[in-house]
């Protein structure tokens, strides 16, 4: 079975193989990945790809394309993958929007839609986002959504990392629910 989110405006699905050029497309632009060590070259984003693709299949949730309800373009990617966080792999809010659609509330709208999904449909106790210190944007979505920070620690690619959670009970709270 596909899974398939809609919010009020954008559409999240699971990726295809087929999303190989969209997702070359941010991934490729040096200003998109601003916050990563280095753009990636065609074999970077197939293996990005796979990873998504295989993540679906072993976890039951990865990143997923999100495109506009309204057209069906392709602006980016959400999900919640699993992640080496200062040691401990733990289930990731991740979310990366190309360039042209950034400060329009996408992320936003995209990761509150993955976390109740996340938690309707796993029984973990914590979701996690994590970003290179710089990453005001990363880390603001974060906290829009219900996330505070507790903690960052020395990185030896982002020199330091801050690390955001929003535990369950958190999150019922948010949502008034009991």
């Amino acid at each position: 079975m596909k899974i398939k989110l809609e919010t009020e405006r954008l559409i999240i699905r699971e990726y295809t193989p087929d999303d190989f050029d969209n997702l070359y497309a941010i991934l490729s632009d040096a200003e998109n990945m601003a916050h990563y060590p280095s753009p990636y070259d065609e074999a970077g984003t197939q293996r990005w790809l796979n990873w998504c693709l295989e993540s679906q299949s072993t976890y039951g949730h990865a990143l997923w394309a999100l495109e506009l309800r309204d057209t069906g373009e392709y602006i980016g990617d959400c999900g919640v993958t699993m992640q080496k966080i200062d040691g401990e792999v733990l289930p990731e809010i991740g979310y990366h929007l190309n360039k042209r659609f950034r400060s329009q509330g996408y992320a936003k709208e995209a990761a509150a839609a993955i976390r109740d999904w996340f938690f309707g449909a796993f029984d973990f106790d914590s979701v996690y986002s994590y970003m290179k210190y710089t990453n005001v944007a990363s880390y603001s979505t974060a906290a829009s959504i219900g996330m505070r920070k507790i903690k960052e620690y020395a990185d030896p690619d982002d020199k330091i990392t801050y690390v955001y959670r929003i535990t369950r009970e958190e999150w019922k709270a948010l949502k008034g629910i009991k």
